[in-house]
């Protein structure tokens, strides 16, 4: 058996025993560096070798964006968009769903890790749908949606990954289109939604919604919005605009730029910054490391080319980029999306380049849609936390729901993306 094939069988079984079993998939990969790096090179050179694929870069940016991410939440920045959001909305009721949407979108594309933005939007967005009788499921959906249509823009963490990767193998990449085709992709599933669980009922309702989700009946129940930008969120909202600025305009390094933004903040307004550390998606941050440091050793040993050889003599690139994007799909339904856009990326298209019939940027969009909006499911982080934040009364409807919703979307997404962004070859 080859050392290429023993590595992907390797990788197999970590999604697979990490989605079975309670052990953590970035612990997981990690210990199989150690063991397939110690076996493929020796007691003398493995430990050199295997922490030299550890990701430097990716670290930085998870640390810097989480640590961020905890400032403006500790701050009341993230309370203070909710409240712009609602207030943009009018308080009407259909639009409450969009303000949910728009919030977690915004959040994710400055760095907010998805399960953890959804896991601080979802109590809101709940909390107004049982007030004002709106579906659990469309706000749950809302609120998913919009943290995926965030996810990969260049400061965010999907996109983070999956630019890294396509920049480590010299691939044909496109940040902006990737985040574009994202929004829009999300935004025509949400309109779906929208008038699929009962969103129409909502249209020209007369109801003005409080942005206080927990507010009673009684007569200031449907008051305007009153939350004011206190100074350390003002703060923290330039903070945002610097990191933005230099990252995109100057193309400084966004992790670099995330913790020089926090550290500032911490010193102009430190009380924000009391707990932010711990607050450092550290789960998250092992998780990409470990699947991108045992990814780093199946490029050492060439498995990219490997499968690249025996998918030419095959001669359907165009089906093996379909099975791909429908592994990552049923994958990601109920394991971590962020390991396996580390994981597939580099393995799937440094071998499909070879034919003119598939585009790297194609199929990287459509990798990375099917991956991703499967994520309602609620075998998957983001929709488990729709279903805990649901009331135990609903709780059993939700969760079917979403299975159903969730199976429904890796059966068609994978598909649709592979019609419209690889099999053309336009991309």
């Amino acid at each position: 058996m080859s050392e290429q094939l023993i590595s992907i069988l390797v990788l197999v079984a970590v999604f697979v025993i990490a989605t079975v079993l309670s052990v953590h998939m970035g612990a997981l990969a990690l210990f199989a560096t150690f063991v397939v790096g110690y076996f493929f090179f020796g007691a003398d050179g493995y430990a050199d070798m295997i922490y030299g694929f550890f990701p430097g870069d990716l670290f930085v940016v998870l640390v810097g964006v989480t640590y961020l991410f905890a400032i403006a939440k500790n701050n009341g920045t993230i309370a203070w968009l909710v409240g712009a959001a609602v207030r943009a909305s009018g308080g009407r009721l259909a639009l409450i769903p969009w303000a949910m949407f728009t919030v977690a979108g915004a959040l994710t594309a400055i760095g907010g890790v998805v399960p953890a933005v959804v896991a601080i939007i979802a109590p809101i967005g709940m909390a107004f749908a049982r007030r004002y009788s709106i579906n659990p499921v469309l706000m749950g959906l809302f609120v998913v949606n919009g943290c995926t249509a965030g996810g990969f823009s260049p400061l965010s963490i999907f996109g983070s990954i999956t630019n890294a990767v396509v920049r480590s193998n010299d691939l044909p990449g496109s940040p902006s289109f990737l985040w574009g085709a994202s929004i829009v992709a999300n935004v025509l599933l949400s309109v779906v939604v929208f008038f699929l669980f009962g969103g129409s009922r909502l249209l020209g309702h007369a109801t003005r919604v409080s942005m206080d989700p927990a507010a009673g009946s009684g007569e200031h129940a449907d008051s305007q919005p009153t939350a004011t930008l206190g100074r350390d969120a003002l703060l923290t909202l330039i903070g945002l605009a610097v990191l933005l600025f230099g990252a995109l305009v100057f193309g400084l390094e966004i992790g670099m730029m995330a913790i020089a933004v926090g550290v500032v903040l911490s010193i102009v307004a430190p009380a924000g910054a009391k707990g932010a550390v711990e607050q450092i998606a550290w789960e998250t941050v092992l998780l990409i490391c470990g699947i991108v440091t045992f990814v780093g050793l199946m490029q050492e040993i060439d498995t990219p080319g490997w499968l690249g050889d025996n998918v030419a003599q095959l001669g359907t690139p165009l089906i093996a980029a379909l099975l791909i994007c429908y592994i990552g799909g049923v994958v990601s339904a109920f394991a971590s999306t962020t390991g396996i856009l580390g994981a597939l990326i580099p393995l799937a298209v440094p071998f499909l380049l070879g034919s003119d019939a598939v585009g790297a940027i194609g199929l990287i969009t459509a990798l990375a849609l099917s991956s991703s909006i499967v994520d309602a499911s609620p075998f998957s982080t983001s929709g488990a936390l729709v279903v805990a934040n649901s009331t135990p009364a609903e709780r059993d409807d939700v969760f079917r729901t979403l299975m159903m919703w969730g199976f429904s979307m890796v059966a068609l997404v994978p598909l649709l993306t592979w019609l419209v962004l690889v099999l053309p070859g336009w991309l």
